[in-house]
């Protein structure tokens, strides 16, 4: 554990690749974007309003897209609720989750405190998180049996975020990461899925048992050695020479991440046989076991249809994409994505169940009216670290999830506050959280 102390403490913004600078910067834009337009949801609002009535502090951090403030543990929370609303954020295959839900936040919490911080801090900071994150989801989805909850393991790459901010000295940073990971919420993932609603992955106590734990180090509470930070030392060996962070994958699609290979397989048969939805009569999809628990047909929340297979695959069929506002008011689907989404067959392929979650497959058929069969395979998503989004795909995520809800000027102000990462030290992180965090209706 001394080695990881030691890294989240040292790394510097000067101490990382160029790819991992270009990365952190990526990361932080994808996340704000996906958190604009989680600020609409009720799951952002209540949480929202929780963190400042429950949690207040006047002099503590802000509540993106909001202004208001909580303690840094309730501004932790409330944060990663927004972002875990709209399941858009990034994630890692291995790990099976997201890390920068509940990073981004706990950097937040500890930094957004009137110091004199440039983003090279909050980068570097991003940074660190993801790595100490990420491999402790895979120590966790290594060792264990149960499919935990994202909360389960990013709550000790927010305690570290956090540790490094207060700069709590190793002695006590080991005693946060112990506390994080004894008091993070190792979740039933399969059962919110199984029943979709507002506690998501867990991301929002993540960071909020991570910031907590950070916050009780630093008065002296102590917690019991974190045993995922020294299982498997070969998932830990290579820490500051591997970059995990260059492996998370950047999603297009707001919805669960098991879906996309069939969204887009039926996006590109869509697009290649010019199929109208009135001409389809049913369709098959083949995919791993996982994806299969994907049952909802007709959502009738943002949650519901976040983790569905046939309502986003039904949608790529009769819109040619998935809209946010679609997914996040789904009772405005017309009837053909009813029609659609309410007959299509879902299946499991061993094969490609015994391939995850190392790959993520799927074998879309669509049926004509006419009796022809046309059928598509997938074996990889966009965004993927092999098939990475492209400037133009970013650009068209970011006005599509923040310019509906920031206006034109404050959208482009923002992309440019974020870019080249080269001037990170010419930004202010002060103005720029201001920028942020101001209510989306100014």
């Amino acid at each position: 554990m001394t080695g990881t102390v030691d890294f989240l403490h040292d790394t510097r913004w000067e101490d990382l690749p160029a790819d991992a600078r270009r990365h952190a910067r990526l990361r932080l834009l994808d996340l704000l974007a996906v958190a604009a337009a989680g600020s609409t949801t009720s799951l952002s609002r209540i949480t929202r309003d929780h963190a400042h009535r429950h949690m207040p502090s006047p002099d503590g951090p802000r509540l993106l897209f909001d202004g208001r403030r909580a303690s840094p543990p309730g501004a932790a929370l409330a944060n990663a609720a927004t972002i875990d609303s709209v399941d858009g954020h990034d994630g890692h295959r291995l790990t099976k989750g997201h890390a920068g839900a509940a990073i981004l936040p706990a950097a937040l919490a500890l930094l957004d405190n009137g110091a004199d911080h440039d983003l090279r801090d909050l980068l570097a900071a991003l940074v660190v998180g993801y790595e100490v994150a990420t491999r402790a989801g895979i120590a966790l989805h290594t060792s264990a049996r149960e499919y935990h909850s994202s909360g389960a393991w990013n709550a000790i790459g927010a305690a570290a975020v956090a540790a490094r901010a207060l700069r709590l000295d190793s002695v006590s940073t080991q005693h946060a990461l112990g506390i994080a990971e004894y008091a993070a919420p190792r979740a039933a993932m399969m059962r919110a899925i199984a029943h979709p609603t507002m506690v998501k992955d867990s991301s929002a106590w993540g960071a909020h048992a991570g910031v907590s734990a950070a916050l009780l180090a630093a008065d002296g509470f102590t917690g019991s050695p974190a045993e995922l930070l020294d299982h498997m030392p070969e998932v830990w060996d290579d820490l500051g020479s591997r970059w995990r962070v260059l492996e998370q994958y950047t999603k297009f699609h707001p919805v669960c991440r098991w879906a996309h290979p069939a969204i887009e397989a039926a996006l590109a048969l869509r697009q290649r046989h010019t199929i109208a939805p009135e001409s389809i009569r049913d369709i098959e999809v083949r995919t791993f076991k996982a994806a299969t628990q994907l049952t909802t047909r007709i959502p009738a929340s943002t949650e519901e249809a976040q983790y569905s297979l046939p309502f986003p695959v039904a949608m790529a069929c009769v819109h040619g994409e998935l809209p946010i506002t679609l997914v996040t008011a789904p009772e405005r689907a017309n009837a053909q994505l009813r029609r659609i989404a309410r007959d299509l067959r879902v299946i499991e392929s061993p094969e490609l169940t015994a391939a995850f979650p190392r790959e993520r497959s799927a074998t879309v058929t669509i049926t004509l009216t006419s009796g022809r069969r046309l059928t598509a395979n997938r074996a990889a998503s966009w965004g993927d670290p092999e098939q990475p989004l492209t400037d133009t795909d970013l650009d068209v995520k970011l006005r599509s999830y923040a310019l509906p809800i920031l206006g034109e000027a404050r959208t482009a102000r923002l992309d440019r506050m974020l870019a080249p990462v080269e001037d990170a030290a010419n930004v202010d992180l002060g103005d720029m959280l201001t920028e942020i965090v101001m209510p989306a209706s100014r």
